[in-house]
């Protein structure tokens, strides 16, 4: 269905480096879907770290300030443009937008979006979107750990740890996840062995655990920690570095801290002992042919350990649209197990 009137949206807006509290609600009209779009309703898209570092503009690559943010959507195609199929009208679909997504309805191409179960809880969709394709790409797609290795997990309580986690499991392989100590028995009951990452021997008791070292480790905080990870790893190991926490607390630029990242990655990969070192970048490849059908794939499989209950969707909490500045402050708190979603109402 293709229709010529308009739709008002509401939207969050980040309007500079601001604190959660300072982000902005605005309202305005969308035009109808153009050639190869359609018109979106949100149901349901969450809080990442992407969001979080974008607020402090440290986010490689972040469009100038304002925007909306919103890395991921799962949503109802309500309207579609010219040379798009009308029956995808009523079915529900997911999209990696990087930004965009915190507005109840937003225009994009539907060649980005990927089919989603209808009779599948659009919020536990959205947990495993960004979550679940990063996840099970940097596991099965990088790392490419086999069956009775042992894996580290930094912060296994998280929207991609928690879910790594058990995709590793289920993959029959052991794994050791850092989290503070209130974390401590649901990353058991993941399936991890925990270990508190405030421990100042936290490298210490994770070499006890595993003393012939780790088939890889995933590393999400970078920093000064990123070469205890490479030292964790046994000959033909993999350190798998796809976020950079630790610069949230760092002057300067996103270009200087992955200049300094990258080099330090490629000086590890000229070492003659077997180990792997990789950025893992959700975006590599975009240009070429395969990269969507690749991200369908991959949801798809995700999607598959959802519906047979083997991956439980790690939740929270569920926060209107309107209060996303509250959506926000959680998901920095660094106390919350899961993902953050946000909602288009109470």
């Amino acid at each position: 269905m293709n229709t010529s009137v308009s739709t008002r949206a509401t939207e969050i807006v980040l309007p500079g480096v601001v604190e959660p509290g300072d982000l902005e609600v605005r309202a305005r009209e969308l035009p109808a879907p153009g050639a190869g779009q359609v018109l979106l309703r949100m149901d349901a898209t969450g809080v990442c770290f992407a969001e979080q570092q974008m607020r402090l503009g440290k986010y490689y690559n972040q469009p100038p300030f304002p925007f909306v943010p919103g890395y991921d959507v799962v949503g109802t195609v309500t309207a579609t443009g010219p040379g798009v199929d009308a029956g995808m009208t009523g079915r529900r679909f997911a999209a990696v937008t990087k930004t965009g997504a915190w507005a109840s309805h937003l225009l994009i191409d539907a060649a980005e979006l990927m089919p989603v179960p209808d009779d599948m809880d659009p919020v536990a969709v959205e947990t495993v979107v960004v979550n679940g394709i990063t996840a099970w790409q940097m596991l099965h797609r990088t790392a490419k750990v086999r069956p009775g290795g042992t894996i580290v997990v930094l912060g296994a309580n998280g929207g991609v740890g928690s879910i790594l986690v058990q995709l590793a499991r289920h993959a029959g392989i052991t794994v050791i996840g850092t989290a503070s100590e209130r974390h401590h028995a649901s990353v058991r009951e993941l399936g991890a062995t925990p270990v508190d990452y405030r421990s100042p021997d936290l490298y210490d008791r994770i070499r006890k655990i595993a003393p012939d070292g780790v088939d890889a480790v995933f590393d999400h905080v970078a920093g000064p920690g990123l070469v205890e990870s490479w030292r964790l790893l046994r000959r033909g190991g993999t350190l798998v570095s796809y976020g950079t926490a630790a610069a949230k607390e760092e002057e300067g630029t996103s270009q200087l801290t992955f200049l300094k990242l990258f080099g330090q990655l490629s000086a590890w990969n000229a070492l003659p002992n077997g180990k792997g070192a990789h950025f893992y970048n959700f975006w590599a490849g975009r240009r070429r042919a395969g990269f969507q059908p690749r991200l369908t794939e991959d949801l798809t499989q995700v999607l598959r350990l959802v519906a047979e209950g083997v991956l439980t969707p790690q939740i929270a909490a569920e926060i209107p649209l309107a209060d996303a500045a509250s959506a926000l402050k959680l998901a920095e708190s660094r106390t919350v197990l899961g993902k953050v979603v946000i909602v288009p109402h109470a």
